[in-house]
């Protein structure tokens, strides 16, 4: 990840709102590549909930096939939102207002280790270390605005 040009999100709904292409590689502690997704994600608004549905591509080992996944993000502040999963449960805090976040979730006894940064407008990245005694590595994700008039699924 590249955190050299950070851009202060004031405004979470109108920067996330709308489609973004998107890349995940799943890789190593090693940085050896185990696999990668390439998809779509919508940030859809709802009154202060913006919901956040990805789809796309997963290759992992010798599968490859179709994933999707959901979240919820609750829109508490200034550029601040906190993340759940579909079901229900807190997943994690966020505040892009420097263009950078840093934040934690555990998972068992495995640890989540979240790193936002905001490049522009239009960029953004999110990195996760996993570490703990069933998973081991590293899920680095590129965001991409899409058209604005595309739409969600």
């Amino acid at each position: 990840m590249s955190g050299s040009g950070r851009y202060p999100v004031l405004d979470l709904e109108d920067f996330l709102a709308g489609p973004w292409s998107l890349r995940r590689e799943i890789l190593s502690t090693e940085h050896e590549r185990l696999g990668e997704f390439t998809g779509t994600a919508w940030f859809t608004p709802a009154g202060e909930v913006l919901t956040y549905q990805e789809r796309g591509t997963l290759r992992l080992g010798g599968y490859q096939g179709e994933a999707f996944r959901r979240l919820r993000y609750r829109v508490t502040g200034s550029g601040q939102a906190e993340v759940y999963f579909d079901y229900g449960d807190f997943f994690h805090g966020l505040d892009l207002r420097e263009g950078r976040c840093e934040t934690n979730h555990p998972c068992r006894d495995d640890l989540y280790r979240g790193e936002f940064d905001v490049l522009d407008v239009d960029t953004w990245w999110q990195c996760w270390r996993v570490s703990g005694p069933t998973k081991n590595h590293l899920l680095r994700t590129e965001f991409r605005r899409g058209d604005r008039g595309e739409q969600g699924v």
